[in-house]
């Protein structure tokens, strides 16, 4: 049992750190590679918006229906995912309008920010405005990548524990989703300050909160770990990526770069997932 537990650990751990490689693809970007930017963002939300319908939301209603039955489950699954976009949403109306980074900002200063030149020589306000507003999304990018990462951590420990070839192919099938997930948090952190090691920082910390789940489940929650918690968690989380793909990953995205960039980047993101799910 204490093997298992190491390896269990460490799939998780090796999982999380992708993100943390996906950031490196940050340091290659330069300040005005703004069409780098576009395609990164639109990768990140093909990535969650095709594993969110295709794997985490059925596994959400199979694990639903072992708990409450083929008439019920699927209700109860449909319900939970609206509830992750809902409780998103709410959250996102919190937040006052001239800090959301949500809100439609005005065309000059777009204008602005794609000048050439070094971001960290970028004085205008309205440069420091966009800036802002860019470092925000980051951070709001890398809160939910890591919430979403904590209960993938969750899930890959307690695959790999009691199946552990079922763990790894779960931990190789978020590894694979979590690269482009890094560069979407560290491009707009790196384009807002201009500083490669922050961006690096932020997108590795957002990845370390699946080995925190697998720590919360090793001491708090694998004795109370059933279906009904599993189902209800990952059809929530399937809410959240969506919505946070389709209100803010791709409008960022198509705001900064030409439409079919954006279109490139979401269908690649697609593929590289869907063909990791089949490989695996």
């Amino acid at each position: 049992m204490e093997g298992n537990v190491l390896f269990a650990f460490t799939l998780t751990l090796l999982a999380g750190l992708a993100t943390g490689f996906g950031s490196i693809i940050a340091f290659f970007a330069r300040s005005n590679q703004y069409r780098f930017l576009a395609f990164g963002l639109g990768l990140s939300a093909g990535v969650m918006i095709y594993i969110s319908f295709v794997e985490i939301l059925p596994e959400a209603e199979e694990s639903l229906v072992l708990a409450w039955g083929e008439s019920i489950g699927p209700w109860v699954a449909l319900i939970a995912f609206f509830a992750g976009i809902a409780l998103t949403a709410v959250i996102d109306r919190l937040v006052p309008h001239a800090e959301n980074p949500h809100e439609v900002r005005p065309q000059e200063d777009l204008d602005v920010l794609r000048k050439e030149g070094d971001v960290e020589e970028l004085q205008d306000p309205k440069e420091d405005g966009e800036k802002s507003r860019l470092m925000r999304t980051g951070l709001f990018t890398a809160v939910a990548i890591a919430v979403h990462n904590f209960p993938e951590g969750i899930a890959t420990f307690v695959a790999a524990m009691v199946d552990p070839a079922l763990g790894v192919s779960i931990a190789i099938a978020i590894a694979i989703h979590n690269i482009p997930e890094g560069v979407s948090v560290s491009v707009p952190i790196y384009f807002a300050t201009g500083n490669r090691k922050k961006a690096f920082l932020y997108s590795f910390l957002s990845g370390m909160a699946e080995p925190a789940g697998a720590l919360i489940a090793y001491f708090l929650l694998l004795p109370f770990l059933t279906d009904a918690l599993m189902g209800l968690l990952f059809a929530g989380i399937a809410g959240i990526m969506v919505y946070i793909s389709f209100d803010e990953l791709l409008p960022m995205a198509r705001e900064y770069g030409e439409g079919h960039t954006v279109i490139t980047g979401l269908v690649i993101g697609m593929a590289i997932m869907g063909m990791s799910l089949l490989l695996l």
